[in-house]
């Protein structure tokens, strides 16, 4: 539960609720490859998910999610979640003894303003959303998994670069149980290129975030490629229409050790 043990957030003066979730486990569960696959047709195949099908494909999700082990039960961070594709799809996966805490620090709140109040209609029980008072993400009880999609990127634009992601490496460790899974997908940018293209293309070196991310103590425990696309050179923006829903992207996963 995170800044209030009702996992409640105050934005735009609404107070936002959701059902507290159950007492966590010591450790990060574990699920077996049937049992994730299974959990994760089933939310896919939610009727209510009609609106979000048609974009299934492009994103590989089910590929994605299936490398992520998520599964039942999980209690999950979807950090900076857009307009909620994943925090729909989590919720569905964790089910009712799990949990899903969607959250926008406080410089984000203005990405905020529209994906509230629609998931808020989706009466998604087992989803707090969540708007931090401060640019840290904090947790009272650690979870099984922090996710984040194409934001890695923008936690370094700001004047402290490197320090800022830093700590928010940081701080995801401590969100984590022993044992836990971090989840990093972005926009890949040219390899020795470091941070130079996060504000300007949109886009980070992968050896520069499997280096800061490990630097935080995690373990790196794998890739998948199935958003890789050598089509794309890395020269362009990732809102230029040439390469726009194109990228190449990397999909990484990180442990913190038992």
């Amino acid at each position: 539960m995170w800044t209030s043990l009702v996992a409640t957030a105050l934005v735009a003066g609404t107070v936002l609720a959701a059902e507290a979730p159950a007492a966590p486990r010591a450790v990060a569960s574990v699920h077996s490859a049937k049992e994730t696959q299974r959990a994760i047709a089933k939310a896919l195949a939610d009727p209510a998910r009609a609106d979000a099908r048609g974009d299934d494909a492009r994103r590989k999700t089910a590929e994605v999610l299936a490398f992520a082990g998520v599964g039942p039960g999980d209690e999950v961070v979807d950090f900076l979640p857009g307009g909620g594709y994943w925090t729909r799809i989590l919720s569905g996966i964790v089910g009712k003894a799990g949990h899903v805490y969607a959250i926008w620090p406080a410089e984000g709140a203005k990405y905020a303003e529209k994906t509230i109040p629609a998931l808020e209609a989706r009466h998604l029980s087992n989803t707090s959303l969540m708007v931090m008072s401060g640019p840290e993400m904090r947790a009272s009880e650690p979870v099984d998994l922090v996710w984040t999609v194409q934001n890695y990127h923008d936690v370094a634009n700001t004047p402290a670069g490197e320090a800022t992601l830093d700590a928010f490496n940081r701080q995801v460790y401590a969100a984590l149980k022993p044992g836990g899974t971090y989840v990093v997908i972005d926009h890949a940018d040219a390899p020795g290129s470091g941070l130079a293209g996060t504000s300007t293309k949109h886009r980070i070196d992968p050896a520069a975030v499997k280096a800061e991310v490990v630097k935080a103590g995690f373990v790196f425990d794998g890739e998948s490629d199935v958003l890789r696309n050598p089509a794309d050179d890395h020269s362009a923006g990732v809102f230029d229409p040439t390469i726009k829903g194109k990228t190449d992207q990397f999909v990484f996963r990180f442990r913190k050790p038992r």
